[in-house]
């Protein structure tokens, strides 16, 4: 049975609640900024889209340092009540109660009271007679471009483990080297370009085109450039509670990641999924995600990586 202090410890204080509300208004939008336990002034959609929003985390009991914590809010124009996430949730669902609660656990993916698990389509063992060959489209299959960018048209589809042991192999050693080596940033963008064979995760296309897809693969690709620490961020996502890693290595460049994690896209489209995703992961880590992930056919570049992660009951 959903309750509020299971949305609660799931949401940060409710602070995804309000997140997650507010970017179905402003999707383009760093909708929520953090600082300690104050959010500042934010666009309020309930009153005219003004920055009279105000969000906050405090205490049930202020004297007590270990009571627990939840978000407030309050409108500085009073154009709403003050109150709390689920407060906040009423204006927006026009629900009340239960059916709030079980429509903020579907919202926002908190799977609370569900048995789910994120590799819902996990290959079959390799005595299955029912295993799916090569280049058949069950299973995690996507398709697989051959350099330059340019070229659209897919070689072939493949899986995560093929993909895996590409990135962790040799076969691309000298060419992201070679990337890696370039200082000027044009000349590299270039140069990955035109030597980077590259897949599209999230589905098998005719061609590299979102109107293109023959079948999605239930996987989704975040990407994160320019990071101050990659080896922080790695072990955070790996560690993290909500989302499973399936694939997760370094980008070309060096100072990115390319995180691959299971969707269901029978209940959710692929757009809504990424904007929860990557709202859930600059609310919690505070890192901003690549928006090209929101395409469907998205080209993520394979590079060498001998330290990639993927989980291992893929390999079993």
């Amino acid at each position: 049975m959903v309750n509020r202090e299971m949305i609660l410890n799931k949401t940060h204080y409710g602070l995804r609640i309000y997140s997650h509300i507010l970017r179905l208004y402003y999707p383009d939008e760093i909708v929520l900024r953090l600082v300690e336990r104050d959010c500042g002034l934010c666009r309020n959609p309930f009153n005219s889209n003004k920055e009279t929003l105000h969000i906050w985390i405090e205490k049930t009991d202020p004297a007590n340092a270990m009571s627990n914590e939840f978000a407030r809010h309050e409108d500085s124009e009073n154009a709403i009540p003050v109150g709390d996430a689920f407060d906040f949730a009423e204006l927006h669902y026009k629900q009340q109660g239960d059916e709030l609660l079980q429509t903020l656990n579907k919202e926002l993916f908190l799977r609370i009271d569900e048995q789910w698990s994120f590799y819902k389509t996990k290959p079959q063992s390799p005595n299955s007679p029912k295993s799916p060959p090569l280049g058949d489209f069950g299973g995690c299959m996507f398709s697989f471009f051959k350099a330059p960018i340019s070229n659209t048209k897919p070689h072939k589809a493949v899986s995560l483990l093929q993909t895996y042991n590409a990135i962790k192999g040799d076969y691309y050693r000298e060419r992201t080297q070679k990337l890696q080596a370039i200082s000027d940033v044009q000349q590299a963008r270039q140069f990955k370009a035109a030597n980077f064979d590259y897949c599209t995760f999230s589905g098998v296309f005719t061609t590299r085109n979102d109107k293109a897809l023959i079948k999605h693969s239930g996987l989704l690709c975040l990407d994160f450039d320019n990071l101050q620490s990659v080896e922080k961020l790695r072990f955070q996502l790996l560690q993290d509670e909500y989302f499973e890693t399936q694939l997760l290595f370094v980008s070309p460049s060096g100072d990115g990641l390319k995180w691959i994690i299971s969707i269901d896209t029978a209940t959710t489209q692929h757009g809504d999924y990424f904007a929860a995703v990557a709202n859930y992961i600059l609310q919690t880590y505070g890192i901003a995600v690549d928006k090209s992930g929101r395409n469907i056919s998205r080209a993520c570049f394979l590079p060498h990586d001998p330290q990639a992660f993927i989980n291992p009951d893929i390999c079993n």
